[in-house]
């Protein structure tokens, strides 16, 4: 059940639709859903012209990335944006920000979105659907995709988290115990990992601040850690490291090497300070049958808010891919 479009906090020509989910113990639940849509006419000639964006965020994090946008409007395509339930513009007071008992549940925000978009289940319409996730969204797209096979044209995956910071050795070791930690208290907190090194990378290669960007919605140290959330992400890891098919394309877009973030380095900014990107691309062979692994000098964890020449590196490599991969149906 949805709203009505209205204008979103990024400015025309962006906006956004409120889609409602029900309720659980916090009260109503919703996400929200953010378009931009190019003037048809200027797109009749446009490699993408058939083709809708579905993006989700990482954790702690929601939509504020206007070029990411107006580079799909470009080739053609509609953009559209999900902040999950109970992040950015989908939290509402009482609410546990990005709190999650199993990554399957954003099965409803997905599909609320697919059902606003014309992309529903069953939907026999000539547009085909691209999923392009960031880090934990990421993750959730590539499972939701492998579920539901032949929904999506393609798969895009911004430093997905496919694997646990501490390497899959260690993820299947503290797995149980964390499974027991979330069954006693899925709400209790879990130590801070996150230092804020991430957030000061940032703003020092110019990627923040932003008009629309809400600090409350994106805290530079990250949400507080539950017991039942961490234990949702580790099956997610499980069930990746098992092997899937998103049974699509699937490019995946990493940093060339990574930064433990244990102290501030001015390394932080030219590199993921939040994955291992060593083990992301050996995880993102898992993926289904055709994987492409981008490794981009220079690129921060989103690499689409790395510093100028990283960032249109990773732009070029995606509309390379992109275009070969979806424009042959356009002579």
């Amino acid at each position: 059940m949805a709203e009505e479009w209205r204008p979103d906090i990024l400015g025309a020509p962006f906006e956004q639709l409120t889609l409602t989910l029900g309720e659980d113990d916090e009260g109503p639940v919703v996400a929200t859903l953010v378009r931009s849509i190019r003037n048809p006419f200027l797109s009749l000639f446009s490699p993408l012209r058939d083709v809708d964006v579905l993006a989700v965020h990482g954790w702690s994090d929601y939509f504020f990335q206007t070029e990411l946008a107006e580079f799909w409007n470009r080739l053609g395509a509609r953009f559209y944006a999900l902040d999950l339930r109970k992040y950015g513009r989908s939290m509402r007071p009482g609410q546990t920000p990005g709190y999650i008992a199993r990554l399957d549940e954003y099965d409803a925000d997905i599909e609320a979105a697919l059902d606003a978009m014309g992309h529903g289940a069953g939907a026999n319409g000539s547009r085909r659907l691209v999923l392009l996730g960031h880090s934990t969204g990421g993750l959730t797209l590539s499972l939701w995709a492998a579920r539901h096979a032949g929904r999506a044209a393609a798969v895009v995956l911004n430093a997905p988290w496919l694997e646990l910071q501490l390497g899959p050795v260690a993820r299947q070791a503290i797995h149980p115990l964390v499974g027991i930690h979330a069954r006693i208290d899925p709400l209790g907190q879990q130590p801070t990992v996150d230092m804020g090194f991430y957030t000061r990378a940032q703003t020092e290669v110019g990627a923040l601040p932003v008009p629309g960007y809400r600090i409350e919605w994106r805290p530079p140290r990250g949400f507080p850690i539950h017991p039942g959330w961490l234990a949702a992400v580790l099956e997610g890891h499980r069930r990746i490291a098992a092997g899937v098919d998103v049974a699509a394309p699937t490019l995946v877009l990493l940093s060339t090497r990574s930064t433990p973030p244990l102290s501030w380095s001015e390394e932080m900014t030219s590199s993921d300070s939040v994955l291992v990107v060593d083990d992301i691309a050996k995880s993102a062979t898992k993926l289904g049958k055709l994987v492409t692994i981008a490794r981009i000098d220079g690129a921060i964890h989103d690499v689409f808010l790395s510093r100028p020449a990283p960032r249109a590196e990773a732009y070029a490599v995606l509309r390379r891919w992109i275009v070969g991969c979806l424009a042959a149906r356009h002579p």
